[in-house]
């Protein structure tokens, strides 16, 4: 007999240091998730907190042994952005790593703020502001500039942004500057709405930053939606940017640092697919390479990952909760919540996750349809990243317990897709959250951090109950 076992043992190279199975039951990070399950029900949303610490540590050490291996000169840094994942723990989390903040918009400010309050934030942390600046955004940002946040840096996103800055900062600032990246070929416009055209930047330097005794150009940044990959179209707009560097460098003694965006990836099939420290040694070799050639100083580097620092610490569980055969060979496993709205990157992004069950392990398998519990032809998972097909464990009518799915490496973006705490499609709730952290000794902790929303929360959204 095949198990599922068999299935997964064969397919990858199983088991992991994430995941190993004990007597048939999944373990994550040595985590009994059957015996939270027993605990906290179903469905669940696990944030396990030393995922982050460890994913920061992780790319502090590839970036400090390339800078070695290669003799790069500048120094680097990390930040995190908070847009990936806006949650206090998460924040505090990544916060214990040394790392600075990127925010989005003006409500990134009031988490500066609190965070500055509780202790966790500095005057002298680097808080980078990018995106597009409303009026509110412009004016959060120069309170913290004029408040004696030192290296608070509005990074102009449009040429007239800088206007607001003249005249309304005080206090002495850092300026940053993000150049509109060319969008990949199959995109369906050309370049980036966001950032300043390369043409625009030199100018915008010369006519309204240079002359300025209160601002210093320090920082250019660069971004690309589809993040570090090895790719040449990766590999040609990180030279064009390079490029546009040097020459900025040339005429901007005060310009010495870049910050790359876009981030690295995060593990999204059980198997290894990304090689981490060859390709931030790539990257620093390119940034190098040019910079000599230019005859300029290598850059300190930023970098700003938000799906790498949380997305590997999540992980959402479901119940199987009864099974359809819909014709001659399409079965349907139905889960206890919805891929529309607990993981509504599945539905709108076609992105896939590591998915396992935490049970069941030495039964058969088979080919399975995921359902979602909404009314939406959409609501489904039926493709693992690997192949086509979704495949778990058989249920029996005597099985003493359900089947459980788990979908891992979910921790960035859901809830700020999905609306947490909103009203979602056909009011499926969202799920329970529990967040799990070890204490000195190992021992695991955990805790709720939210329980599933009740229906007399969406009521009172819905303007049905005062």
């Amino acid at each position: 007999m095949d198990t599922y076992h068999d299935l997964i043992s064969q397919t990858f190279d199983f088991p992991t240091d994430e995941f190993r199975v004990e007597q048939n039951e999944l373990r994550f990070h040595d985590i009994d998730l059957m015996a939270l399950v027993e605990k906290h029900g179903t469905p669940l949303r696990l944030a396990y907190l030393p995922k982050i610490s460890s994913q920061i540590q992780r790319a502090k050490e590839w970036f400090r042994t390339g800078i070695e291996q290669t003799g790069y000169q500048g120094k680097y840094s990390y930040a995190y952005c908070t847009k990936a994942s806006h949650f206090s723990f998460v924040v505090e989390e990544a916060l214990k790593n040394g790392v600075h903040i990127e925010t989005s918009s003006w409500f990134d400010t009031n988490i500066i703020r609190a965070m500055h309050a509780k202790g966790k934030v500095t005057k002298d942390t680097f808080i980078i502001c990018n995106g597009f600046k409303t009026e509110e955004y412009k004016y959060e940002i120069t309170r913290l500039i004029n408040d004696g946040f030192v290296n608070c840096m509005p990074i102009l996103d449009s040429p007239n942004e800088v206007d607001y800055y003249h005249d309304n900062v005080r206090e002495k600032c850092n300026i940053g500057m993000r150049l509109a990246s060319d969008e990949e070929p199959r995109f369906q416009f050309y370049t980036s709405r966001l950032g300043i055209r390369y043409t625009d930047a030199l100018p915008l330097y010369q006519q309204k930053i240079k002359d300025d005794p209160r601002f210093e150009l320090t920082m250019l940044h660069y971004f690309i939606n589809t993040g570090i990959k090895d790719t040449s179209y990766y590999w040609s707009e990180l030279s064009r940017f390079v490029h546009k560097y040097c020459e900025l460098r040339k005429v901007c003694p005060t310009l010495t640092t870049i910050d790359i965006g876009g981030g690295l990836p995060i593990q999204t099939s059980i198997q290894k697919e990304y090689d981490y420290p060859y390709m931030i040694a790539e990257v620093l070799r390119t940034i190098k390479r040019i910079c000599e050639e230019e005859g300029v100083p290598e850059p300190d580097i930023f970098t700003e990952f938000g799906i790498f620092t949380v997305g590997e610490s999540g992980a959402t569980i479901y119940s199987i909760l009864d099974e359809k055969l819909q014709n001659d060979k399409e079965l349907w496993y139905m889960i206890d919540g919805s891929f529309i709205t607990n993981l509504p990157d599945t539905w709108a992004l076609n992105q896939r996750f590591i998915m396992l069950a935490l049970n069941g392990w030495n039964k058969q398998y088979k080919k399975i349809q995921l359902g979602g519990l909404t009314c939406d032809s959409q609501d489904y998972y039926n493709a693992e990243k690997h192949i086509y097909q979704v495949f778990l464990p058989e249920r029996k009518p005597a099985d003493a317990k359900p089947l459980y799915v788990g979908f891992f490496h979910t921790g960035a973006y859901q809830e700020s897709l999905s609306g947490y705490g909103g009203v979602k499609h056909c009011l499926i709730p969202a799920p329970k959250m529990v967040i799990l952290d070890r204490a000195e000794d190992g021992t695991l902790t955990d805790r709720v951090f939210a329980e599933e929303q009740s229906g007399e929360s969406m009521m009172r959204i819905l303007g049905y109950q005062s």
